[in-house]
């Protein structure tokens, strides 16, 4: 999951284009809640990786992972929230924007 949620990370954008590709004016679907089913995860990653692209990405890396974590919710992904959650929390995991 954290690789997938590294991935969901990758290519941050500055600039004075930001607001244009934050895509504002333009309505995006929020994922649906993840509750860890294999079958889902894939949808649940493309849904994140828009919404991210086109809202989210002047937001700092930390308010990115927050905004995905409060979409995974109940069965094993619940679970592995609440762990990534106290790391976060403890300062026992960063997650850094990949170049």
């Amino acid at each position: 999951m954290q690789v997938q949620i590294q991935a969901l990370l990758a290519g941050g954008v500055g600039g004075a284009e930001r607001k244009k590709e934050r895509g504002e004016g333009v309505e995006i679907a929020k994922p649906q809640i993840f509750d860890g089913t294999p079958a889902k995860v894939e949808r649940f990653i493309s849904a994140c990786k828009l919404y991210i692209r086109m809202r989210l990405r002047g937001k700092s890396v930390e308010e990115q992972v927050q905004w995905i974590l409060s979409y995974i919710q109940g069965g094993t992904a619940g679970v592995w929230k609440e762990n990534i959650m106290e790391e976060l929390e403890n300062g026992e995991v960063e997650y850094e924007l990949a170049e």
